[in-house]
């Protein structure tokens, strides 16, 4: 399962740090956020090299539809409501500033990206909440309007538009910038204490150092792991599916996205919890057969290149953590909890670190602080610890339903071994793959996904290969059996 974006974009490779080497900043993690941070601090005159375990944009960049928006679904009149409109305002003015950035980035380092100004839309079959947003997008300073014409196929009354957006191949972008910068790949974390970096090659010292790891696998001090939880999403990549004009989402649940790249339409959507279904309970699959049978409801005709999917940290006020790590970790810094917009995040992560690290003062930066707490996060918070407490139930009191012998080729399950339970995955050929099932971040019990055939953590989004390689953090190891 290879994006787009990865099929059609050969990335430079770089060497590992095999040695010892100090620095003013380091960042951790050569994602779409780190790479940005490391260019906006170089262009300042701060001298950063940056981390990255494996391929710099191999992480969730790799698998973004690459939207750059400051439209992040029907969220205006919400965000005005629950925190303000001076909040709101900051908000706005910080993705609306990144939009704006990325252009100017592009046209000045002259980067052949596949760039397009096009406008954003949000649909909704609910034409009062449509007027009700497009409102409060004017109250904010966004060009926005209703527009009652939409260029998709989906049943609604209409659509809130955002001006001059952008999409771009973000693979093509990051693979130019980085070469202006200092990245080290293939060179995993292993360790962080005060402002010395450990890896399997060599240590780094530090002045400062950026978290951009997507979620990050510190969990003392900060606690994040206690304060987000990870979803996954699903894209097709269509041929002979026409062209549309515009980047769209749904308002809902189940509401699918969709946006132009060359002669491919990106359909995407069947969004869940890492390692749960929509409702909650054990995940059974079906994502990625359910979006290609909307694929050929919408578009009869067309015929799937590629498929792919990717996974976002969502906070509880569903609000960036951009800032200073922890109160006593001054000199520690993060970027996490992008949710479904980690293009337009990515920028304001790095425009945001860049004033902070250099002692600027950003009139933006109180809306994303890490240190931010309110009464009304309380529930989703609540409701993530529980989902934990029963990850971490489940492990002990849990009976395994099926033994190794009784599992169908091509299936995955938690089985009981001699040795006690196991994730045990059969191929087409019999062969057996045997997994420890308890996720080493935090000690959850890990689910099987059939869609990717990996083992998903349901409560902080660790993802494993069935020979138990890690995919996905926040878990730094993997799951092998002993």
């Amino acid at each position: 399962m290879e994006s787009i974006w990865s099929k059609t974009c050969d990335m430079k490779k770089r060497q590992a740090l095999d040695r010892e080497i100090e620095t003013e900043v380091a960042v951790i993690g050569g994602g779409m956020a780190g790479i940005l941070t490391a260019y906006q601090l170089e262009r300042s005159g701060v001298r950063t090299v940056v981390l990255e375990a494996e391929r710099a944009g191999g992480g969730q960049t790799k698998n973004t539809t690459a939207k750059i928006t400051s439209q992040h679904g029907m969220f205006c009149r919400d965000f005005i409501e629950k925190k303000g409109k001076d909040a709101a305002r900051q908000y706005v003015r910080a993705n609306q500033a990144a939009v704006e950035e990325y252009k100017r980035i592009i046209r000045e380092e002259k980067i052949d990206c596949d760039l397009e100004e096009t406008d954003s839309y949000v649909y909704s079959q609910d034409g009062e909440r449509l007027k009700s947003e497009a409102g409060a997008a004017l109250e904010l300073g966004i060009e926005a309007s209703y527009e009652h014409q939409v260029d998709i196929p989906a049943v609604c009354a209409g659509a809130v538009k955002f001006a001059r957006q952008a999409q771009f191949h973000p693979l093509k972008f990051i693979d130019a910038l980085s070469g202006q910068l200092t990245v080290y790949e293939d060179t995993p974390v292993k360790e962080v204490e005060e402002n010395i970096i450990r890896t399997p090659g060599g240590s780094v010292r530090a002045g400062k150092i950026v978290f951009a790891t997507h979620f990050p696998f510190i969990n003392f001090p900060g606690m994040y792991f206690a304060r987000m939880h990870q979803e996954r999403s699903y894209v097709l990549a269509l041929e002979n599916a026409g062209t549309i004009n515009g980047m769209y989402i749904g308002d809902g649940e189940d509401a699918l996205s969709f946006r132009q790249f060359d002669r491919y339409l990106l359909l995407g959507g069947e969004g869940h919890r890492t390692g749960e279904d929509k409702e909650g309970g054990k995940y059974e699959g079906g994502s990625y057969e359910r979006l290609r049978s909307a694929a050929r409801e919408l578009y009869p005709q067309s015929r799937e290149t590629a498929c792919w999917s990717a996974q976002d940290c969502v906070t509880a006020d569903r609000v960036p953590f951009i800032g200073r790590y922890a109160s006593d970790r001054p000199d520690w810094f993060v970027a996490t909890g992008f949710q479904k917009w980690g293009m337009s995040s990515s920028m304001v992560s790095a425009m945001l670190l860049r004033d902070m690290i250099c002692g600027t003062e950003n009139p933006c930066a109180e809306v994303f602080a890490p240190s931010r707490f309110s009464a009304e996060e309380l529930p989703q918070i609540m409701k993530d610890g529980g989902k934990a407490v029963k990850g971490l139930t489940k492990r002990f009191f849990h009976i395994p339903e099926e033994t190794a012998s009784q599992l169908q080729p091509g299936q995955g399950a938690v089985v009981e071994t001699k040795n006690g339970k196991a994730g045990v995955y059969k191929t087409e050929d019999q062969k057996i793959y045997k997994v420890d099932i308890v996720c080493p971040h935090l000690g959850c019990e890990l689910t099987w996904n059939p869609d990717e055939k990996s083992w998903d953590c349901p409560c902080h989004g660790s993802r494993f290969d069935y020979k138990g390689n890690l995919l996905e953090g926040p878990a730094q190891e993997g799951i092998h059996y002993e």
